[in-house]
């Protein structure tokens, strides 16, 4: 199927802006001095009444700049300013349109969504609305006729589940904010301070507010709402990461592993939020990341003895993907993700010893995998609460999650009204569940892969086997789900590497294990991205 008739050719230029990485093209082509873009607040405005606060630290005093008309103005003010969101009427109602491609839990899924339809032909975006979505680009399929042909060239040619979403627009949110008695209300502001320091308060208590460094942007996104967007230097920012990610109190070589690997993931996924002109999130669709508060001596000092390092394979950055807990083996990126497998992705024994052979005891078996799942000790992870989980789980419970998750991907199958069976048809190497097939009134449908996370509570991973429960009655009850690890298990395990690191493992050792065949090197301007 080619859609050659609205294709929209990027120039190399655009390309590279798209993907945020102007930043290391010049001649100063390292990462001193690099800034990110970090949206701390993505979708302010979507609650009538949110608030947000901004302070300056003790003795400073924001800046506050922003358009009126086509004049630029400043406000400087010592004091708090309360961001405050109104809904505002049109004039007359609006129209505002998608073409919903695709509806996704993770960016990685999405991504690969995306890459198939522009291989059609197709200009795309990916949008993060509330789940991750693949749009048609709103700027090439700009007026309601370009949608509604397009939409009726790939429903005639295809089956995927595309819609249009169509919302006609009453009222919009504004935002406002009120300095020396004025209230001003424009689209945009910059907010920077002399200290380069920022405390965003979202709390009317005052501990709950978040210190942060360099400026921060209120800007609108692509939802008809706002971001504040902060602009910190790299280095910076991974002062903010660190700590929240793995902790303050891991043993220093794990410290180091992660400062490398929170560098390397944010070089390489700065293209995630082009549809919003922001580059990375703070939430864990990206890197937890909330400010300075949290920053410590001993996280700092992680952060600076590998400073410019990062991981590679080829001389290429790696996909630097890692997660809470493996449950006792990495996984490869297509046990969880639709795409092309990384060579340094791969199933790893996350224990000091291998002492389970995987290629003679393949965890796609389901006798050897139970037999893995009920084995506990030897494992880098094995005295971690989410080593291993047995999670009962009534049919309502079931049956009201399914139908949510179904209907969010405007699924036709989420007409159905009871579970019948579940079972799980196919898994990977890793043991990772590609494949569960559930039967139900309406219809028989299958599962794959990451969706299995978001179809149901009870599993913190997709290693899990499931057994039915009756609880003594005749009827089924639910399923137990039974099996180990938080996340996706994919690359590092950060509970993992604590135990390597307390075993004496170095940082490279310790990432050379979750990542085989790479290396650490400085980033520099011949470092692919």
């Amino acid at each position: 199927m080619k859609f050659s008739l609205w294709r929209f050719s990027h120039t190399v230029l655009a390309t590279f802006c798209l993907l945020g990485l102007t930043a290391a093209s010049g001649p100063e082509s390292n990462i001193q001095g690099m800034e990110l873009k970090i949206g701390i607040v993505q979708r302010f405005g979507s609650q009538p009444t949110a608030k947000l606060q901004l302070e300056p630290t003790k003795g400073d005093r924001l800046k506050l700049k922003f358009l009126t008309g086509n004049k630029q103005q400043t406000l400087v003010t010592k004091n708090p300013v309360k961001l405050e969101t109104v809904m505002q009427a049109l004039p007359q109602p609006a129209v505002e349109e998608v073409i919903v491609l695709g509806t996704y839990r993770t960016f990685e899924t999405a991504e690969d969504s995306a890459n198939k339809w522009r291989s059609q032909g197709m200009e795309v975006e990916i949008a993060q609305p509330e789940r991750w979505q693949v749009w048609a680009k709103r700027d090439v399929y700009s007026t309601p006729l370009l949608r509604r042909l397009l939409l009726q060239n790939i429903q005639a040619s295809t089956k995927e589940k595309v819609y249009l979403d169509t919302k006609i627009l009453k009222q919009v949110p504004r935002v406002s904010w009120v300095v020396d008695g004025k209230r001003y209300s424009p689209n945009d502001l910059e907010i920077s301070t002399e200290k380069n320091l920022i405390r965003v308060n979202k709390s009317e208590k005052q501990e709950f507010a978040r210190l942060y460094a360099g400026r921060l942007n209120l800007q609108p996104n692509a939802y008809g709402t706002y971001t504040l967007v902060n602009q910190v230097p790299l280095e910076t920012y991974l002062r903010g990461v660190v700590p929240y990610e793995i902790g303050t109190n891991a043993p220093t070589a794990a410290l180091e592993a992660q400062a490398i690997l929170a560098r390397t993931y944010a070089l390489r996924n700065l293209r995630r939020f082009a549809a919003d002109n922001y580059q990375l999130c703070a939430d864990t669709h990206c890197q937890v990341y909330y400010g300075l508060n949290g920053a410590a001596a001993k996280t700092d000092r992680a952060i600076a003895s590998t400073r410019g390092k990062v991981v590679t394979y080829k001389n290429e950055l790696v996909d630097a993907l890692y997660s809470s807990t493996t449950g006792g083996v990495t996984a490869s990126f297509s046990d969880v993700w639709n795409g092309d497998d990384r060579p340094y992705l791969r199933p790893v024994l996350d224990a000091a010893t291998n002492f389970w052979n995987l290629s003679k005891q393949s965890l796609a078996d389901e006798k050897n995998f139970q037999k893995f799942i009920n084995t506990q000790e030897g494992f880098n992870e094995s005295k971690w609460d989410m080593f291993r989980w047995h999670k009962e789980t009534s049919l309502e419970d079931i049956t009201k999650d399914l139908q949510k998750f179904l209907q969010v991907k405007n699924s036709p199958h989420a007409k159905f009204k009871t579970i019948q069976a579940m079972a799980v048809v196919n898994r990977s190497q890793s043991g990772r569940i590609l494949e569960l097939a559930v039967k139900t009134d309406n219809s028989t449908f299958v599962l794959h892969k990451d969706e299995v996370r978001s179809a149901f509570a009870a599993p913190r991973s997709t290693l899990f086997y499931i057994e039915p429960l009756n609880k003594g009655k005749p009827e089924l009850w639910g399923y137990a789900f039974i099996g180990g690890g938080l996340g996706h298990g994919v690359g590092l395990s950060q509970t993992g590497a604590q135990n390597l690191a307390k075993l004496g493992w170095s940082s490279q050792k310790i990432l050379q294990f979750y990542y085989p065949g790479t290396q650490i090197q400085i980033f520099s301007k011949e470092t692919k991205l």
